[in-house]
C-alpha cells in the first residue's frame, strides 16, 4: 500500500507514465480570456491536480468564458461541488470522467453541479461522465439525506444537457427544482443522456415549464423512495409541470417504477398540468407508468393533460398503467397505441391496467382514454381493474379499445358500459350515502355497562385514526394504547390528543414505539370526546379504556390492519335501507359476515378484494337495534388490510354491544 505522504507522488508518477498531464496555469491563456479577447477555453489552462481540481474547475468556470471544454487530461477531474454560470456552454471531451472528491458531499443537498437562477447553460458530453460514490452517502460517515444529486438545476432558463452519463449520486441523476417561489426551470432541454444507479431517482421534475427529455436513458435506481427512473413530483401548488415532454427515452431495471407522475400537491388553484410521454419504454421495474394526483380538498382538484402515445410497458412486476384518483371533469388522460405486456406476472391480483381512487378522493375519477391499446399477458385475469379504496367515488367516462392477446388468441374488445361492468363489479353496487355525524347528539346505547364490555379489542389501525369516548361531566377517564410494529417499519413516539366537542385540547400523551402508555384527564364536561393516534405506517392499538369508547371513521370508511372479531353498529329506528361495504386493499382480502339484531346471520362473503355490499331495505322499527359485523381472515388470498364502510347508519363501530354510541333518536310527531 502506498503511504499517505507519497499518494500525490505515486499518482503523478502514474500519470506520466500513462502520458496523462494536468500541467500548471497557462496565464498567458487565461489572461485573453479574462480581457475579453478569447471566447473559448481550456479548463486545462487553470491547471489542476491528481488528487483535487475544485479550485482549477471552478476558477475556470467563474471566468465567464462563452466556451468551457473540459479535456481529457487522461485521468478524472476530481472535485468537491461546483457552482455553474449563467451564458456559457462547458464542453465535456470524450473520455472526460469528473469524479465526486471521497469524503466531501457533507452537507444533505450537496450536489456535483449545480446552477440557482441560471440562465442560457449548454452541458455537452458525448462519451464524457459524471460520477459520484453512492455507496459512501449511505454509511455512518454521512447524515442521511436524499438531495446529493450529480445535477442541480434550480429555477433555471434555457439549459440544454447533452450526451453526458450521470452515475452513482446520492439523489437524483438530475434534479429540476425551484431557487425562487413561482420560477419553474424553464425551457430545458436534456438528450442522449444516461442517467445510471442513483440512490433515489434518475430524473427528478419539480417544476418545470417547456421540458423536453428525449432519447434518454434512465436505469438502475435503488436506494431510497420513490426509486424510480423519473419522478414528476411537485411540492406545492405553486409549482409548474406545464409542456412538458418526453420522446424516445428508456426506464429501466428501477426498484421503484418506470415512469412516476406523482403530482397530488397540484390542485384547482395550479396552473394546467401538461404532460406527454411519446415512443419511451419502461422496463423491468415495479410498474410502467403511475399517474397519481390530489382530488377535491380545499383547494379543489387540479386541471390539465396527459398524453401517453406509443409507448410500450415491459415485464413489470406490478403494473403496466396505473392512473389514481385523476378527476374526470378537470383532468384528460390519454393513452394512445400503447403496449403493456409481461405486467405483474405473480400478481394475478393486479391487472396489467390498474384505475384506483385514494384516501381523501372526494370528485369522480375517469375522463381515461385507451385508443387502439395493447395488452399482452399470459395470466388468466381482467386486463383492467378499478380499486375504489375511498368506497364511493364514481368512474366515469372510460373509453377506447383494448387489443388482448393471451395465449395465441387475439381479441378486439370496445370498453363499453356492459365490459366496464363484467370487468368493475363495484360499479354495480348500489348506492347508498353515508350519514354525518353530529357529535353532539352522541350518547351511549346502554345506561352504566359492565366494566368488561368497556374494554375494547385490539383492533390495529395505521396513518390517523380516531376513536369517540363518551364521559360525563368530572369524570376521571383513562385509556391505554399500544404502539405496535407493522412489518419491519422503524418507530419512536406515537402522539395521542383528546379534544372535546367545542375543539379544546383536553389531553395529550405519546405512547413509545412497541410499548404501552396510558392518558388520562378529568371531563369537563358531558359529552363525546375524540381521540386522535398518529402511528404513521404502525398501527395504534385499544389496550383499556374506562369510559364507552368506538371507532370513529377516516375518510370516511374504516381502514383496519389484521383485525379478526366482531364489531358492532346502530340502527336508528326508522332506518329502511342501510349497507355495509367491506373491501381488501392492494390485492389483499378479508372474509365479512353480518349478523342482526336477533344474531341472525344475514350475509356472508369470502376473500373479499374488492367492494362488495351487504344492503338491505326493510319495514321501518319503531326501536334501535345493534348489529354486527364479523372479520375474519379470508379462505384463500392474503390477509392485512381492509376497509369497512357503513351506509345508511351512523359510521360508529363499537367493541360490544353495550358500549356503543348512537345519535339521539328523531322525534316523530
Amino acid at each position: 500500500m502506498v503511504p499517505d505522504i507519497h499518494r500525490s507522488l505515486f499518482i503523478a508518477l502514474l500519470l506520466s507514465i500513462s502520458g496523462a498531464s494536468y500541467g500548471a496555469r497557462n496565464e498567458a491563456m487565461i489572461a485573453e480570456v479574462t480581457s475579453g479577447k478569447r471566447h473559448e477555453a481550456r479548463a486545462s489552462w487553470w491547471g489542476g491536480e491528481p488528487t483535487e481540481s475544485t479550485v482549477a474547475l471552478q476558477a475556470a468556470i467563474d471566468s465567464g468564458v462563452r466556451k468551457l471544454v473540459i479535456d481529457n487530461v487522461g485521468a478524472p477531474w476530481i472535485v468537491d461541488k461546483i457552482r455553474l454560470m449563467s451564458d456559457q456552454e462547458l464542453v465535456f471531451e470524450e473520455g472526460v470522467v469528473v469524479l465526486a472528491k471521497k469524503g466531501a458531499f457533507k452537507g444533505k443537498t450537496d450536489a456535483l453541479f449545480s446552477a440557482s437562477l441560471k440562465k442560457n447553460i449548454r452541458l455537452i458530453g458525448y462519451g464524457a461522465v459524471l460520477r459520484m460514490h453512492k455507496g459512501d452517502y449511505t454509511t455512518d460517515a454521512y447524515e442521511k439525506a436524499e438531495w446529493r444529486h450529480t445535477l442541480s438545476l434550480l429555477s433555471c432558463d434555457n439549459v440544454q444537457v447533452r450526451g453526458l452519463t450521470l452515475a452513482d449520486s446520492g439523489g437524483d441523476g438530475i434534479y429540476l427544482g425551484v431557487a425562487k417561489r413561482g420560477v419553474p426551470c424553464s425551457n430545458i432541454h436534456i438528450k442522449d443522456v444516461i442517467c445510471d444507479n442513483h440512490h433515489r431517482q434518475g430524473i427528478s421534475v419539480i417544476s418545470a415549464e417547456n421540458l423536453l427529455i428525449e432519447d434518454t436513458v434512465m436505469k438502475n435506481t435503488a436506494g431510497t423512495n420513490p426509486q424510480a427512473g423519473v419522478d414528476f413530483e411537485p411540492n406545492h401548488p405553486g409549482e409548474r409541470l406545464v409542456n412538458c415532454v418526453m420522446r424516445n427515452c428508456l426506464s429501466e431495471n428501477n426498484v421503484g417504477g418506470a415512469y412516476a407522475l406523482y403530482v397530488v400537491p397540484l390542485d384547482g388553484t395550479s396552473a394546467p398540468m401538461s404532460i406527454r410521454l411519446e415512443n419511451c419504454r419502461g422496463t423491468t421495474s415495479a410498474f410502467g407508468l403511475n399517474l397519481l394526483t390530489s382530488n377535491g380538498g380545499d383547494g379543489g382538484s387540479p386541471r390539465g393533460t396527459v398524453d401517453v402515445v406509443g409507448c410500450t410497458f415491459a415485464d413489470m412486476r406490478g403494473a403496466g398503467i396505473v392512473v389514481t384518483n385523476v378527476p374526470a371533469e378537470r383532468m384528460a388522460t390519454r393513452f394512445v397505441r400503447c403496449t403493456v405486456t409481461g405486467a405483474a406476472t405473480e400478481q394475478p391480483e393486479t391487472s396489467p391496467i390498474m384505475l384506483s381512487t385514494r384516501s381523501g378522493a372526494y370528485d369522480p375519477v375517469g375522463d381515461i382514454a385507451f385508443v387502439d391499446c395493447t395488452i399482452e399477458d399470459s395470466v388468466e385475469r381482467r386486463p383492467l381493474r378499478y380499486v375504489d379504496v375511498v368506497g364511493d367515488i364514481q368512474l366515469t367516462e372510460v373509453t377506447g379499445t383494448l387489443l388482448l392477446k393471451r395465449n395465441g388468441v387475439t381479441e378486439r374488445v370496445a370498453l363499453t358500459s356492459d365490459v366496464l361492468d363484467e370487468w368493475i363489479p363495484a360499479r354495480k353496487l348500489k348506492h347508498i350515502p353515508r350519514l354525518k355525524l353530529d357529535l353532539g347528539t352522541l350518547t351511549p346505547t346502554a345506561v352504566d355497562p359492565p366494566a368488561a364490555e368497556l374494554q375494547p379489542q385490539p383492533v390495529r389501525q395505521r396513518l390517523a385514526v380516531t376513536y369517540l369516548l363518551y364521559a360525563l361531566a368530572g369524570d376521571p377517564v383513562s385509556l391505554s394504547f399500544s404502539y405496535d410494529q407493522v412489518g419491519r417499519y422503524g418507530g419512536s413516539k406515537m402522539p395521542v390528543r383528546v379534544t372535546s366537542r367545542t375543539g379544546d385540547i383536553v389531553a395529550t400523551a405519546t405512547v413509545p414505539f412497541q410499548k404501552e402508555s396510558t392518558v388520562a384527564f378529568r371531563a369537563p364536561m358531558t359529552g363525546v370526546y375524540t381521540v386522535t393516534c398518529k402511528p404513521g405506517g404502525n398501527s395504534s392499538v385499544p389496550r383499556r379504556s374506562s369510559h364507552v369508547l368506538c371507532l370513529a371513521p377516516s375518510r370516511g370508511c374504516f381502514p383496519l390492519h389484521g383485525f379478526t372479531g366482531r364489531l358492532y353498529f346502530w340502527v336508528p329506528r326508522g332506518t329502511t335501507e342501510f349497507g355495509v361495504k367491506v373491501s381488501g386493499e392492494g390485492g389483499e382480502a378479508v372474509k365479512a359476515t353480518v349478523f342482526d339484531a336477533t344474531g341472525t346471520q344475514v350475509w356472508t362473503e369470502d376473500n373479499i378484494t374488492e367492494a362488495c355490499m351487504f344492503d338491505t331495505v326493510r319495514s321501518a322499527t319503531s326501536q334501535g337495534e345493534v348489529w354486527c359485523v364479523e372479520l375474519a381472515r379470508p379462505s384463500a388470498a392474503p390477509f392485512e388490510d381492509y376497509f369497512v364502510d357503513l351506509r345508511g347508519v351512523p359510521p360508529i363501530l363499537g367493541f360490544s354491544p353495550q358500549a356503543l354510541l348512537q345519535p339521539a333518536p328523531v322525534r316523530v310527531p
